[in-house]
C-alpha cells in the first residue's frame, strides 16, 4: 500500500483544516485508517481512526469533538477535518493503513504509512 498525504498548511488559532490521504495498492475498503501526528522532540501520537467500512471511528481524547475522522471508499481517500484548532495542535500529520488487529493507538500495530503534512497553529 502506498499513502500519499496533503493539505496541511498555517492557520490562527480557532481557524480549520481539511488534511487528506489517497491510498493505492490494496484494496481500501479492506483495512482500517488512521491518523497519527508527531510534533518537534515528541514521539508519535495517535489522533484518529475509522474502520474500513467507515462505520465506526475513534479519537484521542486531545481532539475529541473538533476533529472528524472520514473515508470515501470510492476515492480510496481518507479525511481529517480538523476545527478549533489550538497551537498544540502543530505537528506533522500522517496517515497510516492497518491491516491486522491489535490496538489501534500504537503506531507499531499499523501496517504502511505516508510521507506526513505538516500543520502549523499559530496564537
Amino acid at each position: 500500500v502506498q499513502l500519499q498525504a496533503s493539505g496541511g498548511g498555517f492557520v490562527q488559532a480557532g481557524g480549520s483544516l481539511r488534511v487528506s490521504c489517497v491510498a493505492s495498492g490494496r484494496t481500501f475498503s479492506s483495512y482500517d485508517m488512521g491518523w497519527f501526528r508527531q510534533a518537534p522532540g515528541k514521539e508519535r501520537e495517535f489522533v484518529a481512526l475509522v474502520t474500513w467500512s467507515g462505520a465506526n471511528s475513534y479519537y484521542a481524547d486531545s481532539v475529541k469533538g473538533r476533529f472528524t475522522i472520514s473515508r470515501d471508499n470510492a476515492k480510496n481517500t481518507v479525511y481529517l477535518q480538523m476545527n478549533s484548532l489550538k497551537p498544540e495542535d502543530t505537528a506533522v500529520y500522517y496517515c497510516a493503513a492497518k491491516f491486522r488487529g491489535g490496538s489501534f493507538y500504537r503506531a507499531r500495530e499499523y501496517d504502511a504509512w505516508g510521507q506526513g503534512t505538516q500543520v502549523t497553529v499559530s496564537s
